[in-house]
């Protein structure tokens, strides 16, 4: 079983501030297998099919009180009888456990939320980070074609049928009866769509017409495909300049094994790297910013900046994405810095070696690798 220790470490921080952690993430991206790693001699784990767990939600108080164990795990709690009667008793009578609850349903995490307010924390796990590669002992590149959803990504040989496969299942599972969406074709259609065009700019009307599906369907589908964590939505950074985009976000695929897929991208080249490490990066910035929002800037003429996260007050970090930083074309962030002067630049890259202060364009960058970036920030953007 692989240690994925930084999972386990997010999960006992969000116990200090709450008595359940809720676990979501997309089908296969492994929260099962991470609740595995907290070790049988500790947590309870409770099958919740509702004919072996009837008897939870009959007399929770009852099974709470007979409970042995410092941690409570219900997997795949949309499974278990009357799940936010059980958990509201677990946290309220019994303030010295610790319970966490899995889920990949979007409908249930919702009812948890309305339901156990302060009594839970969200921890949202996605695929493996670049950080851990070593602990599943694959490299970079496998990691970037493969995708990070365990199964695939330690496949010896990766088998295109697995993406089909996920994705039929994800909306049979995940959206066709907490959206109440019946035509899974249009849905699928969309969603490839939105792998192949991943970190591009979007525009509902285009994709409307374009796939021949209605702007509405269009948006509905969007909000379904972001609830359920299978796409992300960058937004645009603005406020000073008249020529900013402050409108169009750019929409990225949670998984660079499927952007692959959908693209057709097989095999790898070299040309592909670097759009496909733009989303390493952003997985690896989603894991990491919790307090502030990523979000991207690009002016009329596409000159960018891949990511922005904002600090405190004026401050404004600057993060551009490179396969080789020695490629690096600092148009884009020299005129962002003429308009937002402050905060730190980076160039996150791939590094093999220790990253550095570079002067380019009359600009302090720092290179470095994701983990350099995260440790820059020190305890600035912690819980």
């Amino acid at each position: 079983m692989v240690d994925r220790r930084s999972w386990i470490q997010r999960i006992e921080e969000a116990w200090e501030q709450a008595p359940i952690v809720w676990l979501s993430g997309v089908k296969g991206v492994g929260k099962t297998t991470l609740m595995r790693g907290l070790g049988t001699q500790r947590a309870l784990h409770v099958d919740c099919d509702p004919a072996r767990s009837a008897h939870i939600a009959a007399d929770p108080e009852l099974f709470f009180r007979a409970c042995d164990r410092g941690i409570v795990v219900f997997d795949d709690v949309h499974k278990l009888p009357d799940a936010m009667k059980v958990l509201k008793t677990g946290a309220d009578l019994f303030p010295e456990l610790r319970i966490i609850a899995t889920s990949s349903t979007v409908a249930t995490d919702g009812k948890a939320g309305d339901t156990l307010g302060d009594r839970r924390r969200r921890v949202h796990l996605g695929p493996v980070l670049c950080s851990e590669l070593s602990a599943f002992n694959v490299s970079l590149e496998r990691r970037i074609y493969h995708g990070g959803l365990p199964e695939p990504l330690l496949m010896e040989h990766r088998q295109g049928g697995f993406y089909r496969e996920w994705m039929d299942a994800f909306f049979d599972r995940d959206i066709r009866e907490p959206f109440g969406f019946r035509d899974s074709d249009k849905f699928t259609t969309l969603f490839e769509y939105l792998l192949k065009v991943s970190g591009e700019p979007f525009e509902t009307t285009r994709a409307s017409e374009t796939l021949h599906i209605s702007r509405p369907t269009v948006a509905e589908h969007v909000r379904a495909l972001e609830a359920t964590g299978a796409i992300t939505i960058v937004r645009p950074f603005h406020g000073k300049g008249q020529k900013e985009i402050i409108k169009m976000p750019r929409v990225y695929g949670f998984d660079t094994g499927f952007v692959v897929f959908a693209r057709g991208w097989d095999p790898l080249r070299p040309d592909d790297l670097d759009p496909l490490w733009e989303h390493v990066v952003l997985e690896y910035l989603e894991a990491h910013v919790r307090e502030s929002q990523v979000q991207y800037w690009r002016w009329a003429d596409d000159r960018k900046v891949d990511f922005i996260v904002s600090g405190t007050r004026d401050e404004v970090d600057a993060i551009e994405c490179e396969w080789d930083p020695d490629a690096f074309d600092p148009a884009g962030l020299k005129l962002f810095r003429t308009w937002y002067p402050e905060g730190k630049n980076y160039i996150v890259s791939p590094l093999s070696g220790p990253g550095g202060e570079r002067h380019i364009a009359g600009l302090d960058v720092h290179v470095c690798d994701p983990e350099g970036w995260h440790e820059s920030q020190g305890a600035t953007r912690k819980d």
